[in-house]
Formats: structure tokens, C-alpha cells, sequence
């Protein structure tokens, strides 16, 4: 992961924030439960990286329920963690979304067949039943489908969509031939289920050239008026970037932090460990500014839907490296 110089209190060694300034507060909504996907964040919570900004940080998990873009359309965050898929759909009908870093470089979004079903290659996929996940995790995956000129209603020719719940279930039960899954998460949740690798046959969208950017900070655009408010998400992006990068330098901790943060116990530290090396992939080489020919790449693949693509228009104000040019420069 690319070195960067963090210009803060910690930089100078002291470690703490003048007791004369007044904390910072920033709400960080993330996409989904607290688990490694997410480590750089709690991290930086938990080393006092945010403190060492002079940031009192609140992190909220997300879960099935929760909608990020819903959350802080709703005043309940000052950024959220959304998938550029989704946070394009959202801006262009109507919630002025901004990217202002862009943590994750590449997709961890995978189809994931059964072998004994026959299918080796997209060509098979006709007259397949496919499992996907929805709440604007389905564009990524519509915008392949009209690449390949697969219908998704149905028929010989086309793919039966199975709305996949956050879960394996599908494909454990014979329900679905493929099914939706994260290179660090459900991949291996089928893996633990007793079905062996050489029993899997997976497409990355990363492979099949329709990759599309996960896990960027976005904000509302009005908010990107306000010069404070723009150095306080440089100072939190700064801070986040450093917790990523000590996360992915420490693997195992990482994980152990997300551990103590996890409310619920439902997270193994076996599979927040396995996670966190496969998570720490998806960030090499990102030092948190958006990569434009990734932006554009993402754009391409949301517009190229036929008839019924993802947005309709390339997006104009969707992105600014205001932030991250005050974070790094």
C-alpha cells in the first residue's frame, strides 16, 4: 500500500489534541455489519488515530435494514461508506451524493457457481437461476447481464434473478446455480459449509471487465460548501487511510480490533482474520484518492445497460478531490 505523510498532532509525535480545542464530531454510516470490511475505520477509532485529528468519531453499523444513502438523506450521518454503483443511482434521482476518497481500488464482487451444475463460463448462464442481491447491490451485476446480452426476466435465453438474502442459503440449497458473493465474506461462508474450492466456479467482475468501485466516502454535495466541513472529512479521511494502512500491515490485530467492536458475537475470529487478508487486496496501491480512470471505467459500465442502464446520464458533480487533496497534498 502507497506510503503517505499524515499532517497531524500525531505526525509531530505528541499523540493527543490540545486540550483547548473543542472535539470535531463526525458520524461514519457504514454500508454493512461490523466486520473486517470496514477494519481501516475501527481501527482508526481504536488507536486513537481520529482523536489524534481531533475527531470524536461515532462509527454506525449497518445490516439488511439500513440503506446508507437513506441514513444520511436522513441527517443520521456526516459520510457513509456506498458502492459507486449505487451512489450514482441514488444522485441522479435526486440525492446529490459526492465521492470524496476512495478506499477500496478494486471489486471483491463475485458470481460463485457449483461445478456439477455445468456451467464453466458466462456463455452457460441461460436459463440459469442466479442469486442477487438488491438494495443497490444489483447494478454491478444488471449492467453484466446487458453486456452480455442476457436478458434478467427469465425464459431459455435468459437468467432467472433469485433476490439473494445476505446470506449463502441459496446455493447450499440447491435454490440458485450462482449466487452473489464478496471475495472476503460469503465465498468463504460457503467454503465453511463443506463445499471444497474445487467444487466452485467463480466469476470476478474484476476478470470479466465489468468491475465497478465499492466502498468509497461519500457526503452531500451542500455540505461540500462549507470549508470546515471539507477540512474536517480531510482530517477523517486522513486518519481512516492511516488506520487502513496499519490494517492491512496487521492482519491479525486488524482483525481482533473489529472483534471487540462487534456487538453482536456473531463474527469468528478465524473468519474476521481470513477477511482481513483478502480485504487488505482490494486497497493496495489506494492512498484514498479516487482513481479517475477507475471512476470512469465505473461510469462506462453503469451506462452501457442497453435499454435499461444504471444511470442514463454521465453524472456531472459526482466526485472532488477537494478532501483528498487537503488530506495528502
Amino acid at each position: 500500500m502507497k506510503k503517505v505523510v499524515y499532517g497531524s498532532v500525531a505526525a509531530l509525535g505528541l499523540g493527543f489534541a490540545p486540550a483547548a480545542w473543542a472535539m470535531d464530531d463526525v458520524t461514519l454510516q457504514l454500508k454493512w455489519v461490523t466486520q473486517a470490511q470496514f477494519a481501516g475505520y475501527y481501527v482508526a477509532l481504536e488507536n486513537g488515530f481520529y482523536e489524534d485529528e481531533n475527531l470524536n468519531v461515532t462509527i454506525r453499523a449497518g445490516g439488511p435494514d439500513i440503506a446508507p444513502p437513506q441514513v444520511i438523506a436522513g441527517g443520521g450521518a456526516d459520510v457513509i461508506v456506498e458502492w459507486m454503483p449505487a451512489a450514482l443511482a441514488a444522485r441522479e434521482n435526486g440525492l446529490p451524493l459526492v465521492n470524496i476518497a476512495q478506499p477500496f481500488k478494486a471489486s471483491g464482487m463475485m458470481l460463485t457457481c457449483l461445478a456439477e451444475t455445468g456451467i464453466s463460463g458466462p456463455e452457460d448462464f441461460p436459463g440459469r437461476t442466479l442469486g442477487v442481491w438488491f438494495f443497490g447491490n444489483e447494478y454491478p451485476f444488471l449492467s453484466w447481464m446487458s453486456t452480455l446480452g442476457i436478458p434478467t426476466d427469465g425464459g431459455d435465453e435468459g437468467v432467472e434473478v433469485l433476490r439473494q438474502g445476505f446470506n449463502v442459503d441459496p446455493l447450499l440449497q440447491r435454490q440458485a446455480d450462482c449466487i452473489s458473493t464478496m471475495t472476503y465474506n460469503e465465498y468463504w461462508q460457503v467454503i465453511d459449509a463443506g463445499i471444497s474450492e474445487d467444487e466452485l466456479v467463480t466469476f470476478k467482475y474484476e476478470d470479466q471487465g465489468v468491475a465497478t468501485l465499492e466502498d468509497g466516502l461519500y457526503v452531500l454535495e451542500s455540505n461540500l460548501e462549507d470549508p470546515e466541513f471539507v477540512d474536517k472529512m480531510a482530517r477523517f479521511v486522513r486518519a481512516s487511510m492511516r488506520g487502513w494502512e496499519w490494517a492491512a500491515e496487521n492482519v491479525e490485530e486488524a482483525a481482533m480490533i473489529v472483534l471487540e467492536y462487534d456487538d453482536t458475537g456473531a463474527q469468528t475470529e478465524e473468519h474476521q482474520i481470513r477477511m482481513m487478508g483478502e480485504v487488505a487486496l482490494l486497497i493496495e496501491g489506494s492512498n484514498g484518492t479516487l482513481d479517475m480512470e477507475d471512476y470512469e471505467r465505473t461510469v462506462a459500465t453503469l451506462l452501457g445497460g442497453g435499454s435499461d442502464p444504471v444511470i442514463t446520464a454521465e453524472p456531472e458533480g459526482a466526485v472532488t478531490s477537494a478532501v483528498t487533496d487537503a488530506a495528502f497534498d
